[in-house]
């Protein structure tokens, strides 16, 4: 069994999603986004623990609260080498929005492709997607058929590309090759907005239809 909650952040309105293994009481937060303290005690309140920080990318308005959830939780983050560059220069990349975010501390692992990712009883197979950010990933939970997929793919629409790092024919080859070949049924829980499914986007996405 698992809890899923979605918890849109910031002044960017950029969701995190916490996922809990109702099991083992073990939980990961995907993409701190801001207010760290509000998803750590989010999560304690439930009575979960906090074993892993996943980062889909590096942009300043999906990290804007990993420093206060790693003081917090003390558990270790994740990101793809490739974001690494990026994750060191959110707190510059925030102040040209004229938005602060604290210091972004560094990260403790490094993700790669295939990748799998135990949280509990949970197994989120890494997938490597860059094009809206450099080192981008999704987190597939194949038993459940979701997807955490960041900025790469959102109801009607895709990740921008004209941000520093981005590469839209890069984007597209990863929605290609990534996502449109999970089964039909598979929620995707995207960055920004509603939830929608590979279906639904096959069928109503202009950028894929």
């Amino acid at each position: 069994m698992i809890d899923i909650i979605q918890l849109p952040l910031g002044p960017l309105q950029t969701n995190c999603y916490l996922l809990g293994c109702q099991n083992t009481r073990q939980a990961a937060v995907i993409d701190p986004s801001w207010d760290g303290r509000l998803i750590a005690k989010t999560l304690t309140d439930k009575g979960y623990t906090i074993n892993h920080i996943l980062l889909t990318h590096s942009h300043f308005d999906h990290v804007g609260g990993l420093k206060e959830l790693k003081e917090i939780s003390e558990a270790p983050i994740y990101i793809h080498p490739d974001a690494v560059p990026m994750l060191e220069q959110a707190t510059l990349a925030a102040a040209h929005f004229q938005l602060t975010i604290p210091t972004p501390p560094p990260p403790d692992k490094f993700l790669s492709d295939g990748e799998i990712i135990q949280v509990g009883d949970l197994q989120l197979e890494v997938l490597f997607t860059p094009g809206h950010a450099p080192g981008h990933v999704c987190f597939y939970l194949a038993e459940h058929h979701i997807l955490f997929d960041g900025d790469v793919l959102f109801q009607q629409s895709i990740g921008r590309t004209d941000l520093p790092g981005g590469d839209y024919d890069l984007l597209m080859q990863s929605i290609r090759e990534k996502l449109l070949v999970l089964p039909d049924e598979t929620r995707v829980l995207s960055g920004h907005g509603q939830a929608t499914t590979i279906g639904q986007e096959k069928v109503w996405n202009p950028f894929l239809t």
